[in-house]
């Protein structure tokens, strides 16, 4: 059974621009418990929040404070928003010398899945991105000759191979091609933060960069509920996700639309035009980055494809919800 969502948080998924939350922390108080202390912002694009306990709120504060600084170092080297971004230099110059370790770490997750998936999961998928900004929000709800000849030309520019990566430098084999993160950046950054988190004696928290990752459980031991949107009705939630020590990504595409003629968010690399063989996928994984990469693969590659891409990364499992508005969970 579905529920509403609150007004507030309603407002952050109809937020123009921004991606859509992943799935909505019910907050409550717990009687003899310390209070939650919460932020919120935005990361990479997305409606985010931490959420930590701790017996003193000054303590948790501070460490949202040193986190933020930690965020907008990441942010530096992985966000396409950035200016000076290590990924912005590349994606202009088609190298980069010494590149950072964060950006050579994300960058061979992106390889794998994007092998494992059969490219339905791309990192040089920007060029696609790219194609539709220039189109823009207000072009014709039919696509000309014209525009089909660019989409067709960014499409063949997508090539994972091509792709040299090492600590000494970062080096694009085809000219014309650009790399985008942000279908694995937020997973990476939010386990950054939930492990640093952890390592200086944290024990409660929910970590919500646009995937979400829960550092233990709730301070009375049970697991943080994650409520996930109903992908018919977006402003209900089907179901609620329990996490302790886990990672979850939901991937849909009711979250960004990109043009008049519906093209949503989540683009399939081989067509060039937004997936539809499913409404939404979520994922639990140990670590935010493989839920967030796998959310996306699965949602282009479809059903089929769930079993073998899960089989790689062990206890991550899925929820699907078809076209018909049944589910199936692997």
């Amino acid at each position: 059974m579905t529920r509403g969502l609150t007004r507030r948080n309603a407002l952050k998924i109809m937020g123009a621009g921004m991606a859509l939350p992943l799935g909505i922390l019910a907050l409550r108080a717990i009687p003899g418990l310390p209070e939650p202390v919460r932020w919120s912002g935005e990361t990479l694009g997305a409606v985010s929040s931490m959420t930590l306990w701790h017996t003193d709120p000054k303590v948790a504060r501070r460490a949202i404070n040193q986190m933020l600084v930690e965020v907008d170092r990441l942010e530096s080297v992985l966000s396409v928003y950035r200016d000076h971004s290590e990924i912005t230099r590349l994606n202009l110059d088609g190298h980069l010398a010494q590149p950072s370790r964060d950006l050579v770490t994300v960058l061979d997750h992106s390889r794998q899945i994007a092998e494992a998936s059969g490219g339905a999961f791309d990192p040089t998928i920007q060029t696609l991105w790219q194609f539709y900004s220039k189109r823009g929000l207000r072009s014709p709800g039919v696509f000309s000759a014209q525009d089909r000849a660019q989409r067709a030309a960014a499409v063949a520019l997508i090539d994972h191979a091509a792709i040299s990566a090492s600590p000494r430098e970062i080096r694009f084999e085809k000219a014309g091609l650009a790399i985008s993160l942000n279908g694995i950046a937020q997973g990476y950054i939010t386990d950054r933060i939930t492990e640093i988190l952890g390592n200086e004696g944290f024990e409660n928290a929910v970590i919500e960069l646009g995937e979400t990752r829960a550092l233990g459980a709730t301070p009375n031991g049970e697991p943080f509920a994650i409520g996930v949107v109903d992908p018919l009705a977006p402003g209900f939630i089907a179901q609620d996700v329990l996490l302790r020590n886990a990672a979850l990504s939901v991937s849909g595409g009711y979250g960004m639309q990109l043009d008049r003629a519906g093209t949503h968010h989540i683009l399939d690399p081989a067509t060039g035009q937004s997936a539809n063989r499913l409404t939404q996928v979520a994922v639990t994984s140990p670590k935010a980055v493989w839920a967030d990469a796998l959310s996306t693969a699965i949602y282009v590659a479809g059903e089929a494809a769930a079993p073998g891409l899960l089989a790689g990364y062990p206890n991550s499992r899925a929820i699907l919800w078809r076209n018909d508005g049944s589910t199936v969970a692997f």
